[in-house]
């Protein structure tokens, strides 16, 4: 994509989601609660139940629910919600593809069209090369959000730990039950905000066969900020730096931890074009967890997040040798998908092979936040 048009609407996403000045105040912060939390044994603790899935009585058996395994005392955000499109035939032995969205883990967001229609359709593409798919709301999204006022805010840290949390452990517990249902393997496939959730949980559930993190967002970069056009809204941001930069130090930050399976079966993804998950927190994370498969597209955040149908193929042929079940599906005629996966020998000089064309593209500049730069 034409990268100055890419950035652009990156930069329209940005002012859209920051007209007004956040409410900052640190005693609701809640800062120090969060840190200690999120350093504390309780943040994803080592043991995961399988969920209590229950269907929906329609015809159709799509929608299903569960009690979430970590509490709150939001009674709307305590249910999890989804949508299971099952194979023809026995589903359960059939692999299954978690997809997981991209939102905002502090604030939530009350409704998303690219939830409801743009997974619909993936998820169908899933079926037709030979995989079961499901998605989960993530806490505080969608039918999640809560009813009365004022719950979410973007800058209560506390809350946000919790809900990445209760994320994690609803993701886990999907897996368990899948894998207590007979499925021969699980694979997450998170988009922004869910590639960062898929991330975490990886590093905690050796039970996934593959993880395809998409335009994760890997730790914070309060610089965001700088891009916003309205002055003191930007100044409120700037001034959350040194939060920021505290959460850094903490799970937050998927630099810190290492997936609990091998590295061949992780897929990155970045826009290389990006001003909200850029490229460089991403190549620095592709380093640290060992150089795993790397796909760099000529994209920004907004614009491949709304080209996923485009991805679905490449990433579907992708994770069929890892979830042993050779994929049906072949690309579109005219496909013209840049897709680039990059190695490392043993001998440590890179290999490229590349499945798509991919125009070379510089680097984009730094400009990530966990408050708000998800979709």
């Amino acid at each position: 994509m034409n990268a100055p048009l890419a950035k652009l609407i990156d930069w329209l996403r940005i002012q859209k989601r920051c007209r007004r000045r956040p409410s900052i105040d640190r005693r609701t912060l809640r800062l120090q609660e969060a840190l200690q939390f999120l350093m504390g044994p309780d943040f994803i603790p080592a043991e995961s139940e399988p969920a209590r899935v229950e269907f929906s009585p329609s015809p159709s058996g799509l929608h299903f629910r569960f009690p979430t395994p970590r509490p709150c005392g939001v009674a709307e955000n305590n249910i999890v919600y989804g949508r299971f499109y099952r194979c023809a035939g026995r589903w359960q032995e059939r692999p299954m593809v978690v997809l997981l969205h991209g939102g905002n883990a502090g604030a939530g967001n009350a409704g998303s069209l690219g939830y409801r229609f743009g997974f619909a359709l993936i998820a169908r593409r899933c079926n037709r090369a030979g995989f079961n798919a499901a998605t989960l709301e993530a806490p505080y999204h969608f039918q999640r959000y809560p009813r009365q006022a004022g719950i979410v805010s973007p800058v209560d840290y506390l809350r946000m730990a919790q809900a990445v949390a209760q994320a994690a452990s609803e993701i886990r517990a999907l897996t368990g039950w899948l894998l207590a249902e007979g499925c021969p393997a699980v694979a997450l496939w998170g988009l922004s905000m869910g590639g960062w959730l898929a991330g975490m949980t990886v590093c905690r559930e050796a039970r996934l066969a593959a993880v395809v993190m998409t335009l994760p967002v890997v730790r914070s970069n309060p610089s965001c900020a700088d891009r916003i056009i309205w002055r003191d809204v930007r100044e409120a941001w700037q001034g959350l730096r040194w939060a920021e930069e505290q959460l850094d130090t903490t799970p937050f930050n998927l630099t810190t931890a290492r997936p609990a399976i091998p590295r061949k079966n992780i897929l990155l993804v970045e826009g290389t074009q990006d001003l909200l998950t850029p490229p460089e927190p991403i190549e620095e994370l592709w380093q640290l967890w060992g150089q795993p498969d790397i796909w760099r597209l000529p994209h920004g955040h907004m614009s491949l997040s709304l080209s996923l149908g485009g991805l679905t193929g490449p990433v579907l042929r992708w994770l069929a040798p890892r979830l042993d079940k050779p994929a049906i599906e072949k690309p579109p005629n005219g496909a013209a998908q840049s897709v680039e996966r990059m190695g490392a020998s043993r001998s440590g000089q890179f290999q490229c092979l590349r499945q798509w064309r991919l125009a070379p593209t510089a680097h984009a500049r730094r400009w990530p936040m966990y408050v708000h730069a998800h979709l």
